[in-house]
């Protein structure tokens, strides 16, 4: 795992940002994240490019990262992703921002890059803040 980029942030080797190896890259509280997958065999679907399912995992984590990095503790509303390339490649990157922050919920946007750099999902979430 990662080293610890921000206070708010834990890790662990078990759940599913564990088991799919994500590495928090760069955080900025409350405003960006940067979050790295390796595409290994247990990321791929039938057709050898990796999953939807894995993709929407990564930028669901990303986002939700830089949610909890404002130090409160938020769970996914809603999210809608957009897939626009075959995410093929060693690595994908997603790089998230925070849209708009307020007392129960924030909104944030995140997109998903290939190692060629190439955009190959989007993404939007509501954040619902537990605490």
């Amino acid at each position: 795992m990662a080293e610890k980029k921000n206070k708010y942030i834990d890790y662990t080797d078990s759940g599913f940002i564990g088991n799919h190896n994500f590495e928090l890259v760069d955080c900025k509280e409350g405003k960006t994240a940067v979050v790295k997958a390796v595409i290994d065999d247990k990321a791929l679907n039938p057709y050898g490019i990796a999953h939807g399912g894995f993709i929407f995992g990564l930028g669901d984590s990303a986002m939700g990262m830089v949610a909890r990095s404002t130090g409160r503790k938020a769970v996914t509303l809603s999210a809608n992703i957009t897939y626009l390339k075959p995410s093929v490649g060693e690595y994908l990157v997603a790089n998230c921002e925070m849209i708009k922050n307020g007392k129960t919920t924030c909104f944030l946007r995140c997109n998903i890059y290939n190692d060629k750099d190439f955009l190959v999902a989007t993404m939007d979430g509501n954040y619902y803040y537990i605490d």
